[in-house]
């Protein structure tokens, strides 16, 4: 998603925030703006929120699924598919990656959500089914930004989108049924449709990646990589912020009214939204770096682990139990915690890439 810098530093290590373009050194700013301008949407245009649920195709929101495909295709179109194989031969990453996703992701949401919302049954549920949808689409912007890489993202993305649709219904029925009849908890029945699921993750993933690497590989074809690479990418890189500004304005205007009026419902939803993302970020970087996973590497571990994908969570919760449910307003909240969140943890990698690098620069060898 990043454009092109504006300076050529002799350090590339010195200063790297300040070397990222415009767009991307104030994307906080715009991020809230986008937060912000979604609330009032939602709060004072008559009829915004019922408008936008309606705008649909076989229950997929079509100004979100525009917005997600802008946003998610530059991205997609810089990956170097050629060099995929060095990923998928990397059995740590693989194995980390699925471990954390699929085991210690869902499991720690459970516990957070009992333990924050015992009261809460419908804002509960609402987590564990974010908990449950693994992150396929933003982790790709935090993971450039982060200058983590690309090519494991567009793995793990691809391995999380097969898991997705093949344990979704199971993890749900396991965590929601099952789990809490074993534990002598309040058990939610529900039933998820795994054709709504296929279809999102189709829409979502499938569509920007297939257009990705067309593009790549025509466009390197007929001009060239050092054109596509120099020239191209830059010139369609910051559509990709547009597209997650547009993304988070709509999201937040469909449920702008009921975000704002019931604030202390919203931080008591947020809290254990803060707690998972620090444990599960934090963890996972750990994680890598303790199995001798380069910078590059860890950073795409650990955002792809501590990302959700909260569209899923918010199509699955709505299409179950309604627009205005306590289940859609959690997975609405999801992003209203994760997009800052994880855009302050993109800030924290860089800097721990800067420490890791400058430790490398005055080791012995180094100066040898």
């Amino acid at each position: 998603m990043t454009s092109a810098p504006t300076t050529d530093a002799p350090a590339p290590e010195a200063g790297l925030v300040g070397k990222l373009s415009t767009l991307d050194r104030f994307l906080p700013v715009w991020i809230i703006a986008a937060m912000a301008a979604g609330l009032l949407l939602g709060r004072t245009v008559p009829g915004m929120d019922d408008a936008l649920s309606k705008v649909e195709v076989g229950g997929i929101s079509l100004p979100i699924a525009l917005g997600l495909l802008v946003m998610m295709y530059p991205v997609l179109a810089k990956v170097r598919y050629d060099r995929l194989d060095t990923v998928t031969g990397d059995r740590r990453l693989m194995a980390a990656s699925i471990v954390l996703n699929w085991v210690i992701g869902p499991a720690l949401m459970f516990a957070l959500a009992w333990i924050f919302l015992p009261d809460l049954p419908e804002y509960r549920t609402g987590l564990i089914i974010v908990g449950l949808a693994r992150c396929i689409a933003m982790v790709i912007i935090w993971n450039d930004l982060a200058c983590g890489d690309r090519e494991a993202a567009a793995v793990l993305v691809a391995l999380n989108s097969i898991f997705q649709v093949i344990a979704f219904g199971a993890l749900g029925w396991f965590y929601l049924q099952v789990l809490p009849g074993w534990l002598g908890l309040a058990q939610d029945d529900l039933n998820f449709s795994t054709g709504k699921i296929i279809v999102n993750v189709l829409v979502f993933l499938g569509v920007p990646l297939l257009a990705g690497y067309l593009t790549r590989r025509f466009g390197e074809k007929a001009k060239g990589r050092d054109w596509y690479e120099d020239r191209f990418l830059p010139r369609i890189g910051p559509t990709a912020l547009y597209g997650l500004l547009f993304t988070i304005v709509i999201l937040f205007a469909l449920q702008g009214e009921t975000i704002t009026s019931q604030p202390v419902d919203v931080a008591r939803i947020a809290l254990p939204l803060l707690v998972y993302f620090a444990l599960m970020w934090g963890g996972s970087y750990a994680l890598g770096r303790g199995i001798g996973l380069p910078y590059d590497r860890t950073a795409t571990l650990a955002f792809t682990a501590a990302g959700n994908n909260f569209e899923l969570a918010i199509a699955v919760a709505i299409g179950t139990f309604g627009v205005t449910s306590g289940q859609a307003l959690s997975g609405v909240v999801g992003p209203l915690i994760e997009v800052p969140v994880l855009v302050a943890l993109v800030y924290v990698s860089l800097w721990l890439r800067r420490r890791i690098n400058s430790r490398a620069a005055e080791s012995p060898g180094a100066r040898a």
